[in-house]
């Protein structure tokens, strides 16, 4: 949450008043001084000052799932069961939505915040963010394929991605198992580039999205909270600007 909301909510005054706070320079995250009440944070990760004296807890909720085929990416759906229809009614917290999509087919890791603005800065382009997959294609994957995935593939029809790594783990004729890593999230991306040089992606799972891996733990249709090594790790997508 935005930092003046989170000193609103705590009882440091209207909006007015604290946006006071910020122009007398008397709020701190982690020791800097902030004079922008926009930034976002969480007193779970954040050390918050005003005028030198700590701010109560402030904090979101964070869950990593590792999503089973054939369970829809969305809050909502009219007809078939969503990620969230797979969480505890207790843990079902207003806001609360899945980052990023996987097609109803692929399984795997899966984060779900109800801090939007967190969840808005993964998803941006220019964050880079990258999302590593496991994949069984129907083919033989050579290593004209990696050259090709490193140059960037043109989808049929003419789209074409940034450039990504692939890596081959087994191949034979008939079948493949790969890893690919790719910073964009174009509908069925994976499937199209691959469709592209001939072949099918049979089976699909993500098992990374930036800092965060998937927990081998967790069976399909499992989840948890994050760790506060894991919250560590997505810090630096808070982005608080220094003053």
């Amino acid at each position: 949450m935005r930092i003046d909301k989170v000193l609103e909510e705590k009882g440091f005054g209207s909006r007015k008043t604290v946006k006071r706070l910020f122009q007398r320079r008397l709020v701190e995250v982690d020791g800097v001084t902030l004079s922008d009440g926009s930034f976002n944070v969480d007193t779970r990760i954040h050390q918050i000052t005003v005028n030198g004296q700590p701010v109560a807890n402030y904090t979101h909720t964070y869950l990593v799932m590792n999503k089973p085929s054939g369970v829809v990416t969305a809050v909502t759906d009219a007809s078939r069961q969503t990620v969230l229809d797979l969480l505890h009614p207790e843990d079902r917290v207003p806001g609360l939505y899945p980052v990023g999509r996987l097609d109803r087919d692929t399984e795997g890791l899966l984060f779900l915040t109800d801090n939007g603005q967190l969840g808005y800065q993964l998803l941006l382009p220019d964050k880079k963010v990258t999302k590593t997959y496991e994949a069984v294609v129907n083919e033989e994957v050579t290593e004209a394929d990696v050259a090709a995935f490193a140059n960037g593939i043109t989808f049929i029809g003419g789209e074409t991605c940034q450039p990504a790594m692939l890596t081959i783990i087994e191949a034979a004729p008939g079948r493949s198992r790969v890893q690919l890593e790719i910073q964009e999230g174009k509908f069925h991306q994976v499937k199209k580039m691959f469709l592209a040089q001939g072949k099918k992606v049979m089976y699909l799972k993500r098992i990374a999205m930036g800092p965060l891996t998937l927990d081998e733990m967790l069976a399909p249709g499992e989840y948890r909270p994050c760790t506060d090594a894991e919250l560590i790790k997505l810090k630096p997508y808070f982005r608080y600007k220094e003053n």
